[in-house]
């Protein structure tokens, strides 16, 4: 039996639709918010996980599976930070407590890119309406649908890196911490491309849910589900930017 934690946003619906219509042998899946996914992958409750790229060098043991991953080139839509005064004017910025590697990007930019030294803030659930005067934060995932276009000032964090960097950002990918038998590797691969080729039918489905968001641009053009060589290296870019950051207090 192979334990999996994949995530449970409308990112991940490709590829959690390709694992039903082509389904893997011997398999058990919970879906968590990006940073428990971490976690139990951490913590070997879990021995594949689409986790935050983040949490990769803090595996004992990591192995990446090929050709899959939740990014974007250019805007996400659904990474972002938000805020009631400009750049420039932020004092404090809440962290996402659901995830770890946006929360790093935001960090990164900050000293890199905005030029900005906030304070920053580890954020609890509710923490989405703290979002006032010279306080901003990064906000993930679904709630973002329903914020957009509420703030003042919004950022969008794939689309800042890309601006940096010039390279695709990718937020997660899927990641062993042990060695897995490479039938069921080939197996779970082609139930991961079975979902992309059929994403049409997850579009259908998904986007009454989430009316008036567009769901079809956001899976067709927002995101990138394909891990290619040039968001490999961005991977290798953003954890050695991330080496770089000083602890959090």
């Amino acid at each position: 039996m192979v334990r999996i934690s994949a995530v449970s946003y409308l990112n991940t619906k490709p590829f959690l639709h390709g694992l039903e219509i082509a389904p893997v042998k011997d398999i058990s899946i919970s879906l968590d918010i990006p940073s428990e996914c971490a976690r139990k992958l951490l913590e070997n409750e879990v021995d594949l996980g689409l986790i935050p790229v983040a949490v990769i060098p803090k595996l004992k043991e990591a192995h990446i599976l090929p050709g899959y991953c939740i990014g974007a080139d250019g805007p996400v839509e659904s990474v972002k930070l938000y805020s009631q005064v400009p750049l420039e004017e932020i004092k404090t910025i809440f962290l996402d407590y659901q995830s770890r590697t946006s929360v790093t990007l935001a960090r990164v930019l900050a000293n890199e890119y905005w030029k900005i030294s906030p304070e920053w803030k580890k954020a609890g659930a509710g923490f989405e309406s703290c979002v006032s005067g010279t306080t901003a934060a990064v906000i993930i995932g679904d709630r973002t649908f329903t914020l957009n276009g509420t703030f003042n000032y919004e950022f969008d964090l794939a689309e800042e890196w890309k601006k940096l960097t010039g390279l695709p950002f990718v937020f997660a990918c899927w990641v062993s911490n042990k060695v897995l038998d490479q039938n069921f590797i080939s197996a779970f691969s082609n139930a991961l491309e079975a979902g992309l080729q059929d994403i049409s039918k997850v579009i259908a489905e998904e986007s009454p849910k989430y009316l008036p968001f567009d769901v079809e641009n956001y899976l067709l053009k927002s995101l990138n589900l394909r891990l290619d060589k040039q968001s490999e290296s961005a991977i290798g870019l953003f954890l050695a930017k991330m080496e770089q950051l000083p602890p959090l207090p």
